[in-house]
């Protein structure tokens, strides 16, 4: 009885950290729409870019010029800030808390786009048109993507 009792226990555990996984996963890909040249490559991952090594991509990739990597960086931390914050609480359902990252991210892509140049911002916006693309195409199931990506809460 005793074993039975641990193994469900040790159960749950595992379930539990493998859906914390799966939604960072799922969060992670959603925001890099699965390519390393989009704008927002890796935010809010625990795992992935910083806000020094996302401002370092975005110079690269959209070519900014000082005055705007000063500008983006305060705008990529508290993005981060932010992101992190949300993934640590627990008091709000998983649909919630995906909304509230969405508009975190949105928030902060406006903020962004505010300091682009007009070729920047074309730039910018294509990409996220794509990115934003891929993740319709997984939470339809991935029929374009191969489903690689669950569409909804962990279970």
């Amino acid at each position: 009885m005793r074993n039975q009792i641990c193994t469900i226990a040790l159960s749950g555990l595992l379930a539990l950290g493998m859906s914390t996984a799966a939604a960072s996963a799922q969060d992670s890909m959603q925001q890099q729409g699965g390519s390393m040249d989009g704008p927002m490559q890796g935010q809010g991952r625990h795992h992935g870019m910083d806000a020094d090594a996302q401002l370092s991509h975005m110079t690269k990739h959209y070519k900014l010029t000082s005055d705007q990597q000063s500008q983006i960086k305060p705008i990529l931390e508290a993005q981060q800030q932010q992101m992190m914050q949300m993934h640590s609480d627990s008091s709000m359902s998983w649909q919630d808390r995906m909304a509230k990252m969405q508009s975190i991210r949105e928030e902060s892509s406006a903020k962004i786009e505010a300091v682009l140049t007009g070729d920047q911002k074309t730039k910018f916006e294509a990409d996220k048109a794509r990115m934003q693309q891929r993740m319709a195409e997984r939470q339809n199931g991935g029929a374009m993507s191969g489903g690689d990506a669950p569409a909804g809460p962990p279970q």
